[in-house]
């Protein structure tokens, strides 16, 4: 048998079977659904247990069981308890990353790690390659680059304009409205904006990218969801997260969309060539002189 046949497949693009159980639960038979629960309410027991086990303890029969892993697109339990053993190595399921007021702040602090393990890998399975590459193209032929998002995707534009000077091409971050409006009628063919809205839907960012589209610019989008700021981007990163369980949730959309900016910067950067190592090298250099030295 050759190693490829033992490597469980993806499904859906997603590797995570739990966040797969999780997502289709309200889509499965009455029965398929109390070997779903059962599952997610405790995997680590399910785990270990044979199928005749996991039967009685969902109230359900073997061959129930046996669909259940087939409804989810599992070759079998043997499969389906190989796909869950990757699962519990990854990180817990956001329905376990669920932050209860008496967790001790060991359980809180596995909790948001489990959680934020779990989504980026969520988001990795799911961003467009192409759309990346065609962004990372536009990026590198760029004459000027600005940014522009509000609240947590405010603190994303002000990361990547940190990041991006070092390229060697002009970069803002405009967080404000009213700035927003004013830079964005500067901006003119051959320069690049890049709108972040994890809903695709607030109103001024849609109105930032379609003036932007009318000076003639190039328009990326990093988007969370498939909102109407899509139709106003030439490029279109979508950044799809795991949806927020409750109020203590992480903030996972930022921590996702500041991931992908270190994506297109280093992709950015790497092309830039032997001159831009160069330079790069003389301004770490230089930082130096700002730290407090161990003489001092």
């Amino acid at each position: 048998m050759s190693t490829n046949a033992l490597q469980p497949k993806s499904i859906g693009g997603n590797n995570n079977i739990l966040e797969v159980i999780r997502l289709r639960r309200a889509d499965l038979r009455k029965s398929d659904r109390k070997v779903a629960e059962l599952v997610l309410a405790d995997p680590k027991r399910v785990i270990n247990a044979t199928i005749a086990e996991a039967a009685e303890w969902a109230g359900v029969s073997q061959p129930t069981v046996i669909r259940f892993c087939a409804s989810i697109g599992c070759q079998g339990y043997q499969d389906f308890k190989l796909r869950l053993a990757q699962s519990l190595a990854l990180g817990m399921s956001a329905t376990h990353s669920v932050i209860d007021a008496s967790d001790t702040p060991a359980q809180v602090s596995a909790k948001i790690f489990d959680y934020t393990i779990t989504s980026l890998d969520w988001v990795r399975n799911h961003l467009d390659p192409v759309q990346v590459s065609r962004a990372i193209d536009a990026l590198s032929k760029a004459s000027r680059i600005e940014f522009f998002g509000f609240g947590a995707s405010g603190i994303v534009a002000r990361d990547a304009q940190q990041k991006f000077p070092l390229f060697g091409v002009p970069c803002g971050a405009e967080t404000d409205a009213h700035q927003q409006i004013m830079v964005v009628s500067m901006l003119k063919p051959g320069d690049v904006a890049v709108v972040i809205s994890n809903t695709g839907a607030t109103l001024a960012i849609i109105e930032t990218a379609r003036r932007a589209r009318e000076s003639g610019c190039q328009v990326i989008g990093i988007v969370g969801s498939d909102g109407p700021l899509v139709e106003f981007c030439d490029i279109v990163l979508m950044v799809e997260t795991l949806e927020n369980t409750n109020i203590y949730t992480p903030t996972i959309s930022r921590i996702a969309a500041l991931t992908v900016i270190d994506i297109l910067s280093t992709s950015v950067a790497l092309r830039r060539g032997a001159e831009h190592v160069d330079l790069f090298t003389g301004m770490k250099r230089n930082l130096r002189y700002l730290r407090m030295s161990n003489e001092t």
